[in-house]
This record gives C-alpha cells, structure tokens and sequence, in this order.
C-alpha cells in the first residue's frame, strides 16, 4: 500500500513540475501541496518517528528529499528566465527529479533505514547483556578461622607487614601464649623477612614476646611465629633438653600435630604478655 501511494506521489509530484515549467501560477500552490505531503507522508510513518536516536535525523532527510527537491524546482522555474533553452533545462530537471524519486523512492529507503538500525542495535543490546550474564564474579575468599582471615586482611596485603603468606595453623597454647605456623603462598619461596617490630605495634604486643623462628624439620618455606611466654613446666628453671622437649611438646601437640623437635633454640623474656 505503501508503495503504491509512493508511486503516485511521484507521478503527481512530476504533474506539478511540468506544470510549473509552463506557468509560474503552478508554483505556490505547488510548494504548498509537496510541504503538506512531507507533513503527511511523516505523521503516517510511525516508524521513521519511532526510529533510534542515531538515525532518525537521517532517515527523515532522506523521507523528505523529494519533497524538498520538488519544492526547490518550482521556486527555480518561478525564477529561471524566460526562453527555450530555459524550457528545456527545466523540463531536464524534471525529468531528473522524477527518474531519482521512481528509481531510489526514498520512503523505502528511509524505512529500511530505520530497520537495519534498530535491528544492530537491537543486536548490540543482546550481546552486552549476554556479556554482562557471562561476567564471572570472583568467589569471595573463605578463610579456616578468624585468625587465617586477620592474617590475610591485615598482615599478608601486598603491602602488608608479610606479604605473599598464609596463616596455616593457630593454636591459643595457653592464657599468655599463642602459636601459628606461617607458609609462603608461592611454592618453593621462603617466607619473606617479617619485621617483629611491625608485627609487636599492629598487635599491641611487647615486641619482646614476638618470636619468629625456623619450624624444626623444615624448610624455609614455613615458620613458627610465638607470641607471648612460652609455657612452663615443673622444674622450668633447670635448662635441660628433656624441659625444652617439654615445652615444644606443649605447643606442637595443639599448634603443629606430629612435628617432632630436632633443634632447640631458647631466649630469656624481659616481661610477660599485657
């Protein structure tokens, strides 16, 4: 239906021009009817109103190019000078204007337009929600106990008092000591240095009661980190191998399960954990 009344708007919009070649009285009337058609011809193409943003402007200059050009040839016949050869260049430029609008008929195009549009971005909005579906959301990171978390939050940032560690085991050995088993996360790397100072100030320890030291049987990938006095025994005050095994088996059998002891290091504390 459509194409046919775009026919016949060309073949009337063509009567009019060769009209307006052969009498300048055609030319206001006819400016009149090609505005009112563009009006008309708009407000029944919902779609090209409807149309995106990014293309409407476009698709309604291409609507009303006929009409415009149809309205541009009889205001240029009202001027053009009298004479044959100013006949015959007007009736060329109808004759142009007819075989442009039959052949391109720009409401179709305009229409078409709008569709493979709308469609791309219609395409486009699929994708970015299909994308937006396929995000993977990190899993939060679960922790083995609330000291694993601390560690990790407050002491292992990379710009943290130990950076690239984990906390592997904690064990609260007694009312004034806790024991933990630090580990490098990276396999085959060595725990970095860690500043007792740091750990002394963020903990709010006497940094005398911090203690970091090699885990007896194994590499330096892990480390034994005491905080607080160690506990004593019956008859602590006899510095002798068999006490030291003593006191180590208090806090492998909570902190460490099943590590043996094969070397003993002992240190004298100034005061006790506040």
């Amino acid at each position: 239906m459509r194409a046919k009344a775009g026919r016949v708007a060309t073949v009337a919009g063509t009567a009019v021009l060769a009209g307006g070649v052969l009498t300048d009285s055609l030319a206001g009337p006819g400016v009149i009817a090609a505005v009112a058609t563009a009006g008309l011809g708009l407000a029944a193409n919902i779609k090209i109103l409807r149309a995106p943003t990014s293309v409407k402007a476009t698709a309604v200059a291409v609507y009303t190019a006929p009409h415009a050009g149809c309205v541009a040839v009889l205001v240029g016949d009202r001027l053009a000078p009298a004479g044959p050869v100013s006949v015959l260049v007007q009736a060329g430029i109808v004759v142009l204007w007819t075989g442009a609008t039959w052949w391109m008929r720009p409401g179709l195009l305009a229409r078409e337009l709008v569709d493979e549009t709308a469609a791309q971005e219609n395409a486009e909005d699929a994708e970015d929600a299909e994308a937006a579906i396929d995000v993977v959301v990190p899993a939060q990171a679960t922790y083995a106990s609330p000291q694993a978390r601390w560690w990790a939050e407050q002491v292992a940032t990379d710009d943290g008092i130990a950076p690239q560690t984990v906390l592997l085991e904690f064990q609260q050995v007694s009312e004034r000591c806790m024991a933990a088993v630090i580990g490098s996360v990276q396999r085959g790397m060595p725990v970095p240095d860690i500043s007792t100072a740091r750990l002394s100030a963020l903990m709010d320890v006497s940094e005398e009661l911090v203690e970091i030291a090699p885990v007896p049987g194994r590499g330096a990938g892990v480390r034994l980190l005491i905080v607080g006095q160690r506990p004593q025994t019956a008859g602590a005050e006899a510095k002798t191998t068999g006490t030291d095994e003593e006191r180590w088996a208090e806090i492998a059998a909570t902190a460490m399960p099943g590590v043996e002891l094969v070397e003993v290091n002992t240190y004298e504390l100034r005061k006790e954990l506040t």
